[in-house]
């Protein structure tokens, strides 16, 4: 693999070769351009020099005092050497060392008797602007012949020979500038090269152990860092924890695999016992059936009332069998979701107090009195008529498990969105530790008691399914002098 440049002597060679770049650059200017520029700027100040001697002459204050400070200032700042006169060769104005050297070119432009060719820059009505070489003097000028509309000739000449010089000097300058900047451009990227590459190596580092998956380490902020390197790291401390974090879930999600297995081998027992279950729920009855039957069969009892209770049982365990192959098959079909829940408005309130009237006469012959007191209609969503089996689920099983004072009251609760209703009946607590475990498949606290009243220990197993279809909870309670069972729904404002 190429190995690369460290970002330190990239940043140097960077900054040197901008440095000599604009320093070429401005070599490059200076040769091709600053001499033009230069004669452009003396154009310029020949030419404006001339249209204020040609403003002073049409206004008649040309030979004013007023006009000595201006001609004086037109002649010194633009380094100009000037000679006006009038048609008969009389000096009206001068400014120059050699007055009578300016009165004789401009004699030869008058009369036309100069001896070199000039280049003729700008040609007008008022004025010529020329290039001219002086070859004694080895020297060039830009000059200015003009006509004032009062009949007066102008001349105006201003050298051009320091220009070249001065490109020179000037090159000089830049190229002993440049390498004074290129010097201390090196020491300063030097400088500023290991501030900038410091925060990047300690990042380096820090990434580095996040491949090792060493979290501990992080990245702090210094006091000349930059904001982006300081931004930089913040976000690699976030990824850090990120990670971190994405690690932790991934073991715990390992973890939790490893508990599904156990779970689905905890499954396949939960199978193996629930038609364990299932065979000792059914094998009593039909045993009694079967032995009954044979009973009536070889005409055990002749008499009429025997054969008659004969029957009554068969009848009762047929029927009991019936109720709990019912049950099994609503409750597989509500945890396989094959039953479907239609969720609508109804009232609450309605919907117990049918369920209550119907178990009034169970309640009535067991001597317990049931007290619901709720008179206004309350509305929620649900499926009508599974909710009704969860009612009658609790209601039936608090008939069954009534004690003490024989009493069964039904309430509502408000929650924010949800309404708790609630089942109590007054009896024995349910061990603490049996609590969640009610409502599992052929699950009962006090065996002994269901099988008297025909109990299958479904009923609850039913309820929770039913609940956890619509996406809603339920639970039992103790109190000092009886338990509560509650169920809860979304209400319809």
């Amino acid at each position: 693999m190429k190995k690369r440049m460290s970002l330190s002597l990239q940043l140097i060679l960077v900054m040197v070769l901008l440095v000599a770049g604009t320093i070429g650059l401005c070599l490059f200017l200076n040769n091709t351009f600053l001499e033009k520029y230069y004669v452009y700027n003396k154009q310029t100040e020949l030419r404006e020099g001339f249209q204020m001697i040609n403003k002073a002459s049409e206004d008649g204050t040309l030979l004013t005092e007023d006009f000595d400070i201006t001609f004086e200032k037109i002649c010194t700042n633009g380094n100009i050497n000037i000679i006006v006169t009038a048609p008969n060769r009389q000096v009206i104005r001068s400014f120059s060392v050699n007055q009578q050297l300016l009165m004789m070119k401009l004699n030869e432009f008058i009369t036309g008797g100069r001896k070199e060719e000039p280049q003729v820059i700008v040609s007008t009505e008022q004025y010529i602007v020329e290039k001219q070489r002086d070859s004694r003097m080895q020297a060039e000028y830009l000059i200015l012949y003009g006509w004032l509309p009062d009949g007066n000739y102008v001349y105006m000449q201003t050298a051009l020979e320091g220009v070249r010089e001065s490109a020179d000097i000037t090159n000089r300058f830049f190229l002993v500038i440049g390498i004074c900047a290129l010097i201390i451009c090196v020491i300063v990227i030097i400088i500023v090269s290991k501030g900038i590459s410091r925060p990047i190596r300690r990042l380096s580092g820090i990434s580095e152990k996040m491949s090792n998956l060493e979290f501990e380490a992080k990245y702090e902020s210094g006091a000349h860092t930059s904001r982006e390197v300081d931004e930089l790291g913040q976000h690699m401390n976030e990824m850090s924890a990120s990670l971190e974090k994405t690690i932790s879930e991934l073991k715990s999600a390992n973890n939790e695999l490893l508990q599904d297995l156990e779970k689905k081998e905890q499954i396949d027992e939960m199978r193996k016992e629930f038609l364990s279950n299932v065979s000792h729920e059914l094998k009593t009855p039909l045993a009694l059936i079967q032995g009954y039957a044979e009973g009536l069969k070889e005409c055990v009892n002749e008499e009429e009332g025997s054969r008659d209770f004969y029957c009554e049982v068969i009848v009762d365990e047929a029927d009991k069998m019936n109720q709990m192959v019912r049950k099994l098959l609503t409750l597989n079909q509500l945890e396989f979701g094959n039953d479907v829940v239609e969720l609508e408005r109804f009232d609450m309130t309605e919907l117990v107090r049918g369920v209550v009237s119907a178990s009034s006469l169970m309640a009535a012959s067991e001597g317990i009195q049931m007290e619901f007191l709720q008179e206004d209609a309350v509305y929620v969503w649900g499926d009508e008529f599974k909710i009704e089996q969860v009612i009658s689920n609790y209601l039936s099983n608090a008939i069954h498990y009534a004690r003490g004072e024989k009493k069964i009251q039904i309430f509502f609760r408000r929650e924010e969105q949800l309404l708790r209703v609630s089942v109590f009946n007054t009896g024995d607590q349910i061990p603490e530790e049996e609590l969640d475990k009610v409502w599992i498949k052929f699950y009962k606290v006090d065996k002994a008691r269901t099988r008297e009243y025909g109990g299958s220990g479904i009923g609850l197993s039913i309820v929770k399914a039913i609940m956890d279809s619509h996406h809603q909870n339920c639970g039992v309670v103790n109190h000092e002098n009886g338990v509560e069972f509650w169920m809860e729904l979304e209400c319809c404002n």
